[in-house]
Formats: structure tokens, sequence, C-alpha cells
């Protein structure tokens, strides 16, 4: 592989004290980051910022999130849009807002042309058009879209945190459609709720279908494999194993299988309100590792590649795809 794009999103500035909280930081821009592995020369392919008005008006938080790339076209979200884009130029193609559209995780198209869009803030998977047009909706804890929610209310400048249930992803194996539940660390089929695979105890993001079976990771630093056909878990790879002892690796989201490699995206650790989502961080963790993408040999089952993306500002990986020369 000569070079892959790393999506996510460019960390703003310090900001200051709040109350409660130490000083945090956001993100103030969508980044996709282009990366040659042999050389590690890296640079920006796509810079982009929400348009105020849809976004919040105090301390938006504006990434390019979880992405879907097929064949020449790159589907990415921000909180709450879905932006199409034709490769390798870059040209965007397709863009669409709803009210309805609060922390979109996940965009992907479905075989018919429509968009499967991971809808975290209100708890739902929505199947829209590309016009906009609003075909199918699922409430991921089996409730009523709408029973906590209104149709009516415009959701893209307003925050509806604390999630129950935050799906994250969403992934087809053969006609079904499947999404991640962050909190409750599974994977749910909605279109037969008989199925569902729990894949750990801690929080989890993607569904990466490669040879017939599922790759999930583990925001600690695992990666969770398995069968889609037996709902069982075949495999858990400890990456937090192949480093020093006390390193804290990052929040662990985001891969890409080439072979025997596995690459793999990590978040530098920040402050967060919501301490529940990282308390596997207070266990003595001697270093923090920064922003990056990390290259496993499955073999040998070492780490063999680091790159660090923080010289670009980048703060947040949320996918990673191989570029198209």
């Amino acid at each position: 592989m000569s070079r892959f794009y790393v999506v996510g999103g460019q960390q703003r500035s310090l900001r200051p004290l709040r109350a409660g909280n130490r000083n945090w930081n956001g993100y103030d821009q969508g980044l996709i980051v282009q990366v040659n592995p042999e050389t590690c020369d890296k640079e920006i392919r796509l810079a982009y910022s929400s348009p105020p008005e849809v976004r919040a008006t105090e301390d938006p938080a504006i990434t390019f999130q979880a992405s879907t790339l097929e064949n020449d076209t790159l589907y990415t979200c921000t909180q709450t849009e879905v932006l199409i884009y034709r490769l390798p130029s870059f040209e965007q193609i397709g863009y669409l807002s709803l009210p309805c559209f609060n922390d979109i995780h996940h965009v992907r198209p479905t075989p018919d042309g429509d968009l499967l869009v991971a809808n975290a803030g209100l708890e739902m998977v929505l199947e829209v058009t590309t016009a906009g047009v609003v075909r199918r909706v699922w409430n991921v804890l089996g409730e009523d879209p709408w029973a906590r929610f209104s149709p009516d209310v415009d959701y893209r400048c307003i925050s509806t945190k604390p999630h129950r249930a935050h799906p994250n992803y969403v992934f087809y194996v053969g006609d079904e459609i499947w999404a991640t539940r962050f909190h409750q660390g599974d994977a749910i089929c909605l279109t037969n709720r008989e199925k569902r695979i729990q894949i750990s105890s801690e929080r989890i993001h993607d569904g990466i279908l490669h040879d017939g079976l599922l790759s999930f990771t583990v925001v600690s630093g695992s990666i969770v494999i398995a069968n889609p056909h037996t709902l069982q878990i075949e495999e858990v790879i400890d990456l937090n194993s192949m480093h020093q002892e006390g390193t804290l690796l990052g929040w662990c989201r985001s891969l890409m299988i080439n072979g025997d490699k596995l690459w793999v995206g990590f978040s530098r650790i920040r402050p967060t309100k919501f301490r529940e989502n990282v308390s596997w961080v207070m266990h003595g963790f001697k270093s923090v590792l920064p922003t990056r993408v990390a290259c496993y040999d499955l073999r040998k089952r070492q780490c063999i590649t680091e790159i660090d993306l923080e010289p670009l500002e980048l703060g947040a990986i949320y996918s990673i795809f191989p570029a198209l020369e």
C-alpha cells in the first residue's frame, strides 16, 4: 500500500477552565490527511468547517466522523451534515443536513443509492435519500423513535447528551443492516432484532466486515473479531500488549485491514465531562501517546510503525482508507 487517507478533526486551541472540569480542547474543522507510510510524509487533502446555521452557537464540535469509501466516492459526515466527495480530486458532489441530525457518527450508502446514517444524538439510525427524504427510522433501543424526541424540532444546534446508547457505526451483513451501540458494547441487527453480538464490557466503535468476519475497535485498545453467522467472538487482539507497559495508547477508533497488517487510529485522550467514557484511563499510565496511526503485524504480534499526526493539528481520528491515485 503506497498511501492512505486518515479522516478526522482538527483540535482547536486550549479553551478556558470550566466549573468542574480542567482546561479542554474541542474540534473546529474536519480534516482528511493523506499519509505515505513508506516515507511518513503527510499532507492535508481537505479541510472543512460547518456553516453557522447547522452548528451549535457555543463551542461547536466540528470534525469529519466515521466515513465510507465505495469505489471512487467518499461518504463522510460532521455532527450535523452528510458530505459526498469524488476521489481523488475531492470534488464535492453531494450534501445533506436535516433538522433531526444530531451527533452524526457514521454514514454509508445502501445498495439502492440511499444513505444509512448513525444519528447518535437521537439514538437512531436513519435511511434517507440523497435528497433528504426519510425512508426508515430505527431506534437502537427498540423504542418508538419519536417517543423522546420530536420530528418538529431542529436538533442540529442543541445537545441531547448524555446518550443512552450512542449508535456510532452501521454496516451490512448480507442484506441485514447492523449498528454498533457504544454504551452497550454490542452490535445489533436492525432488520432482525433477534440477532445481537456482545462485543465488550467497554465502549466500542467500527464494524468492518473482512473475509467473512467482523472487526470492532474497543476504545481502550483492543480489536475484537466476531463471526456474524454464529454471533460469537472468535478472537480478541490486545494492542496494549504490543507496547511498553504503562503506555496510554489513546482512544482506539478506526481500522484498515491490509493482509496480515492492521492499521489502527488512536486519538489522544482529552478531558471530558462525561468521564465514565474514559474511566479506564485512571489506571496508572506513565506515558500518553499522541494522535497517530499505528500498524500492527498480526503474525508477529508487533507494532511495526507509528505515524504522529499532531503536527498537522489532527486531534481525532475516525476512519482510515486506501488512497486513490
